[in-house]
């Protein structure tokens, strides 16, 4: 190691995108629920997919050209499916991608999904090292992996550290399932939201979590509650693979979670975005399961749906269904809200998109896919006339 290496300690004002820093034993675990949120309901997937740090950066000033990281990784991996790539590391220099790296050791949970019991293995902490920096002042970003829960250990650098200072960027606050978490995206900053993000100048704040974007309350008063300039909210296939709710229960949720983020952002621009195009669930209700037969058949991982078309008369969901009713809802509560928007999840990705860049497992979009969802949404929302475009006084 080198003698003049200068450690800061990791605190808050050195991340961005998390709500919530626990201190543990080793170091700092990000959490992007506080800490009342998750108290609430201590599911394991809920758990699992805050924890894991999708659009959380350590962000800070500095002259330094050699930066390390100690970390402490936790990956999660399923009985008899194959496992993921280890998790990325992206490093952003004056906001532009410049070398990407992934940590060694950390631990693994293993879940069999047949019992529903999980194993898990420890390891040690790895480093994080990335050289070659300017030799000059300059805002440095390390973005952590999306689907990687990730203990920051130690921060290590050849010169001093400091906040980066307020640029006056608007904060842009996402909500919504393992699509906007990033799923089977390459690296942090390939996701929709951190891409369309940076396409409109904008910082995020990203809770798009994995299997549970289901209108939970809490998830509501933790959005009332986070200071934004813009509001997001993506909803639907969470509902539809899990069959957690009917059409009866659906649609007074809806107003209910929109009801809770008005009461902190009255007049904040607030988007409703309905499902991306995804063919199993499009007139099929859930829930979602995996695909064991192909699974045998050819090692992938796919998903498929196990409803009866036939159930959507009593009241079950579909996409086809959220869709309709998302755009009535938020039709009928504009007439009200001027600042509230709609924008149909078929014009990010619909049919012929499909047809172009199929969906690898059925559900969960690829890095290209993810690219150009992040631009149609971009051009929707952040041009001249879009519901996030900058408005001058």
């Amino acid at each position: 190691m080198m003698s003049s290496w200068i450690t800061t300690p990791i605190t808050t004002d050195l991340l961005r995108g998390a709500l919530d820093v626990q201190r543990t034993a080793r170091g700092v675990l990000p959490h992007r629920l506080p800490a009342w949120a998750r108290a609430q309901y201590t599911d394991g997937q809920l758990a699992m997919v805050e924890a894991q740090p999708a659009g959380v950066r350590l962000a800070f000033r500095t002259h330094a050209t050699a930066v390390e990281l100690d970390t402490l990784p936790t990956r999660h991996a399923y009985l008899g499916l194959p496992g993921r790539p280890d998790g990325v590391y992206d490093l952003l220099v004056d906001g532009h991608l410049t070398d990407q790296t992934s940590a060694t050791g950390g631990d693994t949970v293993i879940t069999d999904l047949s019992t529903g019991t999980t194993q898990r293995r420890s390891g040690p902490p790895g480093t994080v090292r990335f050289t070659g920096l300017p030799d000059r002042e300059k805002d440095v970003e390390i973005w952590l992996p999306h689907h990687e829960t990730t203990e920051l250990v130690a921060l290590r650098t050849d010169a001093p550290v400091a906040p980066v200072p307020d640029r006056g960027r608007r904060v842009w606050l996402h909500h919504g399932s393992s699509i906007s978490q990033g799923s089977n995206a390459t690296s942090p900053t390939a996701t929709w939201p951190v891409v369309a993000a940076s396409l409109g100048g904008v910082d995020l704040v990203n809770l798009g979590f994995g299997g549970s974007a289901l209108l939970d309350p809490f998830t509501a008063r933790t959005m009332r509650d986070t200071p934004a300039d813009l509001i997001s909210v993506k909803i639907g296939i969470n509902l539809v693979n899990a069959d957690l709710m009917r059409l009866r229960a659906f649609v007074p949720a809806v107003h209910g979670f929109l009801d809770t983020i008005r009461e902190g952002h009255p007049t904040t621009p607030l988007l409703v975005v309905s499902p991306i195009y995804c063919p199993i669930h499009e007139d099929t209700p859930g829930p979602g399961t995996f695909d064991l037969a192909a699974l045998a058949a050819t090692g992938e991982v796919r998903f498929r749906a196990t409803g009866d078309p036939a159930e959507k008369a009593s009241g079950k969901l579909t996409l086809r269904v959220i869709r309709d009713e998302l755009a009535r809802i938020t039709a009928q509560r504009a007439a009200d809200d001027p600042n509230l928007h709609h924008l149909d999840g078929l014009d990010l990705y619909g049919e012929a998109d499909f047809a172009e860049l199929p969906l690898p497992d059925q559900l969960h979009p690829d890095t290209a896919t993810h690219r150009r969802i992040a631009a149609r949404f971009a051009k929707r929302t952040f041009d001249a006339d879009g519901p996030f475009a900058e408005r001058r006084s």
